[in-house]
């Protein structure tokens, strides 16, 4: 045993000795004093168990908090998913619901069919079907949607049951057009350029001081054999007067970003 320690048990067993020879008065005397001398540490001992238990309770109530608010989000993230898909039928709903109304509502013989394919790098130029010659679709039949004038067809499938659309926002797609409320007549093409959302069209061939103005709808004239007349295009955004002739900027009526539904004309009985 070391000798520091020899010396502390030591001065221990005289003071145990002292004390047990002490009188009872003495000895009492000795242990209020002991308990006055570590009262003041025990206390302090008991706050400090006291805000450790409580510290305790409350690392467990945030990881309670913690694995609840996990819980809460995984529930929201799966009730958007579950809007996001209620919001789509709905959306595939009422183009169901318009496409069933429209051959009510038409004069034209029509066959529905719905888009199947759209190539990135073609979006605006073409678009794919799932109807062709097996449905008596044949090329350069016009392509129409409940909005208006979509296209024709360019393209049967070689199996039959698929044709290619050649969409009016191609360059390549040429449509005899008049203004309303005008003697204005000119060719509706694609155009080029970047635009939000979907592509502009060009109205030329315009007379030089064409009387039209902003917001005027543009419809097919029925001219070239292929499109039927009165068909709606688009509607003017913007006119601009050449020295020969004026051009217009034709904003189309049919939303190409998000065509499900569309109709090929097979006869027009009006």
């Amino acid at each position: 045993m070391k000798p520091l320690h020899l010396l502390a048990l030591m001065l221990f067993l005289a003071g145990t000795v002292w004390a047990l020879t002490r009188s009872e008065e003495a000895v009492r005397e000795i242990q209020a004093a002991y308990y006055s001398a570590v009262s003041p540490f025990l206390k302090s001992g008991s706050a400090m168990e006291t805000r450790a238990r409580a510290l305790l309770d409350e690392v467990e109530h945030s990881k309670a908090l913690a694995a609840e608010t996990d819980t809460l989000r995984a529930e929201v993230g799966r009730l958007r998913i579950i809007e996001s898909r209620f919001r789509e039928l709905e959306r595939e709903n009422a183009q169901l619901r318009h496409a069933l109304d429209f051959p009510k509502t038409t004069n034209f013989e029509v066959v529905a069919a719905r888009v199947v394919r759209r190539h990135p790098t073609t979006w605006w130029q073409t678009l794919e079907i799932d109807a062709g010659s097996d449905r008596g679709i044949g090329t350069q039949l016009s392509v129409l949607s409940n909005e208006g004038l979509v296209g024709k067809v360019h393209r049967i499938d070689s199996g039959g049951d698929r044709a290619s659309v050649l969409l009016i926002t191609d360059e390549q797609c040429l449509v005899s057009a008049r203004v309303e409320g005008t003697p204005e007549v000119g060719i509706v093409s694609g155009r080029r350029g970047h635009f939000e959302g979907t592509p502009r069209l060009r109205l030329r061939f315009l007379s030089k001081d064409a009387a039209i103005r902003p917001g005027l709808r543009v419809f097919t004239t029925g001219r070239g054999g292929i499109f039927q007349p009165n068909i709606l295009i688009g509607t003017i955004e913007s006119v601009e007067k050449g020295p020969l002739d004026s051009e217009a900027v034709v904003r189309p009526s049919v939303n190409f970003e998000d065509l499900g539904t569309v109709f090929v004309v097979l006869a027009n009985d009006s």
